[in-house]
């Protein structure tokens, strides 16, 4: 980049202040200088763009389709701005430390761990934010997520936590004794989906079979699905990790097993300095990493 080509950055915070404000007088007071200063500094702006930033109107002013753009654009980036400095100086120390996971991860693997971390770390206050959404990661926002996949997220650092084969079951209960060995084999039975995903579907798709009719599929949040896949009320698609007991204790039984060596649980932050409560937190979570996920 030519910063030489940007605009002084004390124009831009005039302008920016303005835009926020109203009125030159105050912003110059959000500013701590005079409205004549703040009125010059966002003259000498709209001279270096060539173009008009602000109209009187009255005794205030409003912006112009110009304006409205770089100010949206400043807003941004200012705030952007702040929230580094704040990481970097330790000033957002005392804020949550945001987590993002799936429904089914909370439940089936976070949850029953988690009262270990309250108990090495009571200082840190904890925010966690079970959704199937991809959420973002951003400065002031969510500060980790668990997600399964590759560990291949653009302009995100991933390190594995958790691996786990992709897995087709059901409860001995619901099948019974009948033989399966094909996908359409389960297609009469009732199915079950975890709320804002789309497994079964894929993996029925994947494997050149129709997903089962909407009327014989039920959507779930993540606690829930699991708690009916073990009463036998669906067929599911889900990770080994999280029913490996029951299948274990002859509870569940796997029908279709999705090997998947280079997938599995990660955990993903943005690049940079930690701050101390996740630093923290990741710490803990590499802990509680199964041995074979510790490169040897």
């Amino acid at each position: 980049m030519d910063w030489r080509t940007l605009p002084p950055l004390a124009a831009l915070r005039a302008f920016a202040a303005l835009a926020q404000e109203g009125s030159f007088a105050r912003a110059g007071g959000a500013l701590n200088v005079s409205h004549a200063a703040v009125s010059q500094q966002v003259r000498a702006l709209e001279e270096r763009l060539g173009t008009a930033l602000v109209e009187r109107a009255g005794r205030g002013t409003v912006l112009t389709p110009a304006g409205m753009q770089l100010a949206a654009t400043l807003e941004t980036a200012f705030a952007a701005i702040r929230r580094a400095v704040d990481e970097i100086t330790g000033a957002d120390a005392a804020r949550p430390l945001q987590v993002s996971m799936t429904p089914s991860f909370a439940v089936s693997w976070l949850m029953p761990r988690i009262a270990e971390f309250r108990h090495r770390h009571p200082e840190i206050e904890l925010m966690l934010n079970p959704t199937p959404d991809l959420v973002e990661l951003a400065p002031g926002g969510i500060d980790v997520a668990i997600r399964f996949g590759d560990g291949n997220w653009a302009g995100l650092q991933s390190e594995p936590l958790l691996a786990t084969d992709f897995v087709i079951v059901a409860a001995r209960s619901l099948i019974g004794s009948r033989k399966i060995s094909d996908p359409r084999d389960i297609l009469d039975l009732p199915w079950l989906q975890e709320l804002g995903t789309s497994e079964i579907s894929t993996w029925l798709r994947q494997r050149g079979v129709l997903a089962p009719k909407t009327g014989n599929l039920t959507h779930l949040p993540g606690h829930m699905l699991l708690e009916a896949l073990r009463s036998g009320e669906g067929v599911t698609a889900t990770s080994l990790a999280f029913v490996e007991r029951d299948v274990a204790e002859g509870r569940l039984v796997v029908l279709f097993e999705d090997l998947r060596p280079d997938a599995g649980y990660h955990i993903v932050t943005r690049p940079g300095v930690m701050r101390p409560p996740l630093k923290a937190f990741v710490a803990w979570l590499r802990r509680q990493a199964p041995a074979r996920n510790t490169p040897a």
